[in-house]
């Protein structure tokens, strides 16, 4: 079975990081995969930058740009990642923009995460009718899930229709705006979460942008299966380099 519906199986609330592949130190990916593990994350989601990150926010806008300068690329990235699953058991997905995986080539793309031991990929400009109409049968061929993503502007119909085509979990955006931490939910946000959760999906939800602390993961997570924090985590990373990444993730609770 996917680790991702393994670990989606489990009786708790999933913790997921997000950082830039990169950064802040062009070799230190691996590192922080191995300590986010060590520290009892239950999923990571590993940034492949790109040149024109749309919906991010200044903080991992930054950091992408800075991995890129770093000289971070998809191939060698792949190459980082080559025997991650020697040391690390937790999923592993890879999240950006569909350009980089067009340019490196769908099927060769898909390969090389298989060989990996990459389980998903965020891609959120990848739309559905597409995936559905011409990748969908080369990601399930090589066992990785596509994670799609919802926000409060989301019909219902469409949310029926990702909910469908999903197979892992739904990754839900907490707002309109671009990533980025946030000091709390509000009513509109809380309202959104009391919406998902009334329509009964069958994948679970994974709530995005703006948690950044204990308070924010309680919040998010109290109608959803977990939450992502990226960009306090990669602030963390700005400020103290690959060192304390346990604290960090121990004050999350």
């Amino acid at each position: 079975m996917n680790r991702i519906k393994q670990k989606l199986q489990e009786d708790k609330k999933i913790l997921s990081i997000y950082f830039s592949a990169g950064y802040p130190n062009l070799n230190d990916t691996v590192k922080i995969i191995e300590d986010l593990e060590k520290s009892g994350v239950d999923l990571i989601e590993i940034g492949l930058p790109f040149s024109d990150p749309l919906a991010d926010g200044p903080t991992i806008q930054e950091s992408s740009t800075a991995a890129l300068k770093n000289g971070m690329n998809t191939a060698l990235l792949f190459e980082q990642l080559k025997d991650i699953r020697k040391t690390v058991s937790i999923p592993l997905i890879l999240m950006g923009y569909f350009n980089p995986v067009l340019q490196y080539g769908v099927e060769e793309f898909c390969t090389k995460c298989e060989e990996i031991g990459i389980d998903g990929l965020i891609l959120p400009d990848l739309p559905l009718d597409v995936y559905n109409e011409e990748y969908e049968a080369i990601f399930k061929k090589h066992g990785l899930i596509n994670v799609f993503l919802i926000t409060p502007q989301t019909s219902d119909e469409r949310i029926k229709a990702i909910d469908e085509a999903s197979e892992g979990f739904i990754y839900m955006v907490s707002s309109a705006s671009t990533t980025g931490a946030k000091q709390g939910f509000g009513t509109e946000q809380s309202a959104y979460f009391e919406r998902i959760a009334n329509m009964q999906l069958k994948n679970p939800q994974i709530v995005g942008f703006g948690i950044s602390n204990a308070e924010t993961f309680v919040q998010a997570t109290e109608k959803a299966k977990g939450a992502i924090i990226g960009s306090a985590f990669i602030k963390h990373l700005t400020e103290n380099g690959v060192d304390g990444i346990g604290d960090f993730v121990r004050q999350i609770g």
